[in-house]
């Protein structure tokens, strides 16, 4: 083999190759090789919908590059990526930094990282195991990036202290001031609680259950994390919390800015397999946050080893059409002064990001005198374009709304509701609208009113009652508690009829299209390449159901008629794979038993009755009375008595005591083999069945 390869400008370092892949996912890398040999990356969201398969949104999704466009690297810097893989990262890497050189164990992941990166000249790829190339790599790099590695530590470091050294041998390769960037699931992140499989092992509770059923991967809660960097010397350490995780990262907290009340409801994201839903992760989210314990139950975490930055918050929107991807990010400056940037990730977004100072300049001279102040931005072309807003302090509307649902004060809920109306529809006739005007876009501090999102700004009229729907929609949209709100009484506030509403709805529907290009959102491609999502209350309550109607429940005739009061569920019970065992003793004085074998529709066959150990002569007309049909006669029946088939959800088989030898007190003993049926088959079967007994 050649000790090097040339794919466009970036070049394969064969070196220390060993000749053999030891870490492949199959044919599916194959597949990945020719899509990026012969599709462009602004295919690849295509191709994503199209395949409806895992790796292929694992490997090619823009999202997966969320976990680093965040980091401000100087243009001038020096990364090195461990683990580069197929390159879901490089790319980001390569347009920031003016030197990526990237270690991968695989020839076939490093190809396709090659081709789908063939036109950048600032990327190097050596491919073999870490240990033995990296006594080749230099010792000034700016940033070092182990996203999804640093679990791997115990496999490819190995030892007893896998992960210390793992460190300690990096480290030496940092420039001064350099940082190591780490990303890592939290082994205590809520989804697993929830519900989710451990990301590695593909197994439940793994992490949690501090893996003890070993495993060559490890993952580390925060106090985990940061005893391992304590035990290297490292004197300095970040702690950002990707969310919903690490891989396809939507927003990303800090210390310095951690998640609210109601943000965190974006958790059913299991796309390459099966999960629990034990709980609701949202509300339990609100009640860590509340708590100040979301940094502990993070579901990942990117570390900063070393100096960490002045960005607190970002958010991505890079799952929309290419004209309107942006990330908004919330960043201190040195004199301590916070602001708010919009900033445009494509040149197709750089005219959105541009129009958001014209729409404050015309919803300003709109709303001015009319109770609802906006936001001030202003454009900035230094170090690149961003639309810059004013950091302002408040509580959503949203949050006030939700106060009032939280008592039961539907009046006071409306009375925010016809304020808000009020003031939106200030100056209506004018040609310049906000779309976005829902409830959380509004900070409300006393009676100053803030729009602080003014995004989807248009130059049209539009009726405000198609806004406030609007708002209200979304609103219930974002939380199933707030079902409670009648939406009858919404429509009346806005003199709307359910017909308009359902048209709003529709426009909504076209809006949302209008801003993803058509694509489909992340929640969409789940239902396509997801796993299941199975519900155990739902097995516990079929589970329970299920119990109940198979519960056997004995009448008693003493003279006077069977008694619903008098009945009883038998102690002396079992029931195992559809047979059932039961003793009962039975007082002299009974002259009909009755058995009710479950409370559906069903088919019985008797295996065994013996009373005081003798066999109930089954066959003997008068002794057995039942309000079901035999399927085949009890003196033709081998091995104890009749099938039953009960065309009822009240089946009941009755034995006469009076034509039995009974003492004063007596022991029945029954066996029997119940199967529960469908109505129809049972009436079927039935219908099949002439003798009634």
């Amino acid at each position: 083999m050649e000790r090097t390869e040339r794919i466009g400008k970036i070049t394969l370092d064969y070196s220390e190759y060993s000749g053999e892949d030891l870490y492949c996912d199959g044919a599916v890398e194959d597949e990945l090789l020719e899509i990026v040999k012969n599709v462009p990356p602004r295919e690849y969201a295509r191709i994503i919908e199209e395949r409806k398969s895992w790796p292929i949104l694992y490997h090619l999704s823009p999202l997966r590059a969320n976990i680093v466009d965040w980091i401000p690297i100087d243009a001038g810097a020096k990364v090195l990526e461990v683990g580069s893989g197929c390159g879901a990262i490089t790319g980001t890497l390569s347009s920031k930094a003016a030197e990526v050189t990237c270690v991968e164990l695989s020839r076939k992941r490093s190809q396709i990282n090659a081709y789908r990166h063939k036109n950048r000249g600032n990327v190097t790829i050596h491919v073999g195991n870490f240990k033995d190339i990296e006594p080749k790599l230099d010792r000034n790099y700016d940033y070092i990036c182990l996203i999804g590695v640093f679990e791997y530590g115990q496999s490819y470091i190995g030892g007893h202290t896998p992960y210390e050294d793992f460190l300690k041998i990096l480290m030496p390769h940092l420039a001064e001031g350099g940082r190591i960037v780490i990303a890592i699931e939290n082994k205590y992140g809520l989804k697993y609680f929830a519900g989710c499989m451990e990301d590695h092992l593909g197994t439940y509770f793994s992490g949690i259950e501090n893996y003890a059923m070993g495993g060559g991967v490890r993952t580390f809660g925060k106090n985990g994390l940061e005893h391992i960097f304590r035990s290297c010397g490292v004197s300095e350490v970040h702690f950002y919390y990707p969310y919903p995780d690490y891989k396809f990262m939507t927003a990303l907290y800090s210390d310095q800015h951690l998640p609210g009340k109601g943000e965190l409801s974006n958790n059913i994201r299991n796309f390459d397999r099966d999960r629990m839903l034990l709980f609701d992760e949202k509300y339990a989210f609100d009640g860590l946050v509340e708590e100040g314990l979301f940094p502990v139950f993070s579901n990942s975490y990117a570390v900063v080893v070393g100096e960490g930055f002045d960005v607190e918050y970002v958010k991505y929107s890079n799952d929309r059409a290419p004209e309107y991807v942006i990330k908004t990010q919330i960043s201190t400056n040195e004199r301590g002064q916070r602001a708010v940037c919009k900033y445009p990730l494509s040149r197709e977004a750089e005219a959105h990001v541009k129009n958001m100072a014209a729409a404050c300049e015309s919803l300003t001279k709109r709303y001015h005198g009319g109770g609802l102040r906006v936001n001030q931005c202003t454009l900035s072309q230094e170090p690149e374009l961003c639309a810059r807003f004013e950091y302002l302090s408040g509580r959503p509307l949203s949050e006030y709304m939700d106060c009032c649902l939280e008592k039961n004060d539907l009046e006071g809920f409306y009375g925010y509701f016809r304020e808000y109306l009020r003031r939106i529809s200030y100056n209506s006739e004018w040609k310049v609208w906000d779309f976005d005007l829902i409830f959380s876009n509004i900070l409300v501090d006393g009676d100053v009113w803030t729009l602080i999102d003014y995004e989807w700004t248009f130059d049209k009229s539009m009726d405000p009652r198609r806004l406030a729907f609007r708002a209200l929609y979304c609103y219930l949209l974002e939380d199933k508690r707030r079902e409670k709100l009648d939406m009858g009484r919404a429509l009346q506030e806005l003199c709307l009829t359910w017909s308009e509403a359902e048209c709003l709805k529709e426009q909504e529907m076209d809006f949302q299209k209008f801003v993803t290009g058509g694509r489909l959102s992340m929640a969409q491609i789940r239902e396509l390449t997801g796993g299941g999502i199975l519900t155990p209350e739902k097995w516990i309550g079929r589970y329970q159901d299920e119990k109940n109607e198979n519960r056997i429940q004995i009448y008693e005739d003493t003279g006077k008629g069977y008694s619903e009061e008098e009945s009883y569920f038998p102690e002396d019970f079992s029931l195992e794979e559809g047979t059932a065992e039961l003793s009962l003793s039975v007082n002299g004085n009974v002259k009909m038993l009755r058995i009710d074998p479950a409370m559906d529709f069903c088919a019985v066959k008797i295996l065994e009755m013996t009373l005081n150990e003798k066999r109930v002569p089954l066959e003997r007309r008068g002794i057995l009375v039942a309000n079901g049909r035999v399927a085949r006669p009890a003196e033709k029946n081998r091995g104890g008595g009749p099938t039953i088939v009960f065309p009822t959800a009240d089946p009941n088989i009755h034995i006469c005591m009076e034509k039995l030898e009974t003492g004063a007190e007596n022991r029945l003993n029954v066996k029997l083999e119940i199967r529960r049926l469908p109505e129809s088959m049972a009436d079927d079967m039935a219908a099949a069945v002439k003798r009634l007994i």
